[in-house]
């Protein structure tokens, strides 16, 4: 089983790489920075998804959102 130290490391290194592509995706409005944000955010939204058995779980539909902007900034960028 792997050390609970690397799969904390792991998790929090996915959060800071989905943040920081969030926030330039957004500024940029570049879908590609999205969508690496979007999977990035996959193995949190799955953790409070299919582990939660409260209202934390709906943080799991995060990922839908992301992908919607995703797909929106790349019309936007394929129109203009």
């Amino acid at each position: 089983m792997a050390d609970s130290n690397t799969i904390l490391f792991l998790w929090q290194l996915s959060f800071f790489i989905f943040g920081v592509t969030l926030i330039v995706g957004i500024f940029k409005k570049s879908w590609v920075f999205m969508l690496i944000s979007t999977i990035t955010f996959l193995p949190i939204a799955f953790y409070f998804l299919l582990g939660a058995k409260n209202s934390f779980k709906y943080i799991g539909l995060t990922p839908i959102i992301l992908f919607i902007l995703t797909v929106l900034f790349w019309f936007l960028k394929r129109k203009g």
